[in-house]
């Protein structure tokens, strides 16, 4: 038992520290056991216990029992350290750990009372408050950030008891510990748990957990600006409170599968009515939660405010059914005039052709009976109105063509346009083989749209540019294509008459022409109906030109 006396001290009188059991026969230990308990921190403990088994006949071995040596020197291996202090509080005793912290010397504070140490505080120590604590006797706990000799931070905590020897104070005993490491950890948690709040708050929608029974356990700030309720008065109450009376059926249909695992996650769109009565739309998303042994705690998820999207949403609806209202009133006054137009084509055909053919027949009459009797006027104003009905039939000829190309129906197909435009070109050369015109054509330009409607197009303005460039010695007509963002344009060019742009806006006006007609023939109608096709293509076109120094006809045929 002297052996471990000197252990006694440094564990308390108050702490048993040997139970001995002495053998009446022999004179000797025939069972013992050594308890250690260093110190309980934070509900752990630390200790350790050796037990030696009782003898039960003489020579049998016996195993040698740790002495206070050994049991110091195990304290000394441990990460935690043992200090002690005199009846003055100087440091009687530091134990080896506290030498295991880079820059730190135990032996620097032997002999000095801990408010006597210059421990490079990196942060205030209340010191007052703990010589109050010794000088009083209690228990006390100092925690000191302090700065080792190699600059790192330390993170220190004393923990300490008081001492009574022979029922008189004999100085502290305690523990000390290195925070550092855990410190850290708990900085780095707290700043991950800080991002985490500053992201959770940063969005635009409520992210929310339940626990089993679907009542709220956590919402973000965002639930007050969606529903004007505060998040401490939401929190505990089902999630489906706030909904809508009419959708909380479904909505709790959806969350309680989510919640029992019959479904993975699940997205829903429902109505929640404001604390001030007001209906916003959301859009639901949620999925389950599980521990790490996979047992049920509720579900996460978030709630998005779309009730904008759903105004624009319904009035995109409003405005496409007025949109739709006003199609159909637009095909049925379309389909009118189109009856309309149609009544007045065949009136055209069939009752001005009549009174026109009478009196071109009537004046050819007069011409032949009567020419011996006529002088040069008259037959000249006789010639005149046999033009002027020619012309007139022309023109009626054109208008009933527009017409028609107006209602024909497209029937697209794919072809080689530039093949229409050799065909156009070779007719125009039988018609006036004594001309000299050069013609440049680019092959093999494919197009998809309606091939007759587009060989109207290609011709008209083919014949529009050998019309206007006939008074030059040597004609220079092109048909080429052009890509220009992302869409092929097509032109026509001559080295023709050309005309003045301020005049442009005429151009593809039924009727209107930029030239006289005893400079060039024409009805103008060719441009219109060029127009007319183009647009039924859902293409455009435009010109460029200079008098004297030809035309540019350009455009596209759609997509």
């Amino acid at each position: 038992m002297a052996r471990l006396h000197g252990l006694v001290p440094l564990l308390g009188a108050s702490m048993p520290a040997l139970a001995a059991e002495a053998d009446a026969a022999g004179g000797g230990l025939t069972a013992f056991a050594i308890g250690l308990v260093a110190v309980a921190l934070a509900g752990f403990g630390a200790g350790a216990w050796w037990r030696r088994p009782r003898v039960e006949a003489a020579g049998e071995a016996v195993l040698p029992a740790p002495d206070a040596r050994g049991l110091l020197e195990l304290i000394a291996m441990a990460s935690d350290w043992v200090w002690t202090t005199d009846a003055d509080h100087r440091y009687t005793r530091i134990g080896e750990g506290l030498r295991n912290r880079p820059g730190l010397d135990p032996r620097a504070l032997l002999g000095r009372r801990p408010w006597e140490q210059a421990w490079d505080e990196c942060e205030p120590v209340d010191w007052l408050r703990y010589r109050t604590q010794v000088e009083q006797r209690d228990a006390v706990t100092l925690q000191i950030t302090c700065k080792g000799s190699d600059g790192a931070l330390h993170y220190l905590e004393l923990i300490g008891r008081p001492l009574v020897r022979n029922g008189e104070f004999a100085g502290y005993q305690g523990i000390g510990r290195d925070l550092t490491e855990q410190v850290a950890t708990e900085r780095a948690l707290q700043e991950s748990q800080q991002r985490y709040f500053e992201v959770v708050e940063a969005v635009n929608e409520v992210i929310f957990r339940t626990d089993t029974q679907g009542r709220l356990s956590f919402i973000n700030g965002v639930w007050r600006n969606i529903t004007g309720y505060r998040v401490e008065q939401s929190l505990g109450k089902p999630l489906v409170d706030f909904f809508h009376p009419d959708d909380r059926g479904g909505a709790s249909e959806q969350l309680l599968a989510v919640a029992s695992g019959r479904l993975p996650e699940c997205h829903f769109e429902l109505r929640l009515r404001t604390r001030e009565g007001e209906i916003r739309w959301i859009e639901a998303a949620c999925r389950p939660i599980t521990d790490a042994a996979g047992s049920r705690l509720g579900i996460a998820g978030t709630l998005d405010d779309i009730s904008s999207r759903k105004v624009a949403e319904l009035t995109l609806k409003n405005i496409n059914q007025e949109l739709e209202a006003r199609v159909r009133m637009r095909t049925s006054e379309l389909e009118a005039s189109n009856r309309e137009l149609e009544a007045f084509s065949y009136s055209v055909s069939h009752d001005l052709r009549a009174p026109l053919r009478a009196i071109d027949g009537f004046a050819r009459i007069l011409e032949e009976e009567l020419e011996e009797k006529l002088d040069e006027t008259a037959r000249s104003h006789l010639d005149r109105i046999r033009k002027a009905t020619q012309r007139m039939a022309h023109l009626i000829d054109a208008l009933i063509e527009l017409a028609r190309l107006t209602r024909q129906s497209l029937h697209k197909e794919t072809f080689d346009i530039s093949e229409l435009a050799l065909q156009v070109v070779e007719e125009l050369r039988a018609e006036e083989p004594e001309r000299e015109v050069e013609v440049e054509i680019t092959r093999g330009l494919i197009v998809t749209a309606d091939r007759t409607l587009v060989r109207v197009l290609i011709e008209n303005l083919l014949r529009n540019a050998w019309k206007f460039s006939s008074r030059q010695a040597v004609a220079r007509i092109a048909f080429r294509a052009e890509r220009e963002r992302e869409r092929r344009v097509f032109c026509v060019a001559d080295n023709g008459a050309g005309f003045d742009m301020a005049f442009a806006a005429n151009l593809f006006r039924p009727f209107h022409r930029l030239h006289n007609a005893t400079e060039f023939s024409g009805t103008g109608i060719g441009l219109a109906t060029v127009q007319r096709i183009i647009q039924r293509h859902g293409g455009v076109i435009w010109a460029q030109s200079k008098p004297g120094e030809g035309a540019r006809f350009y455009f596209t045929l759609g997509s």
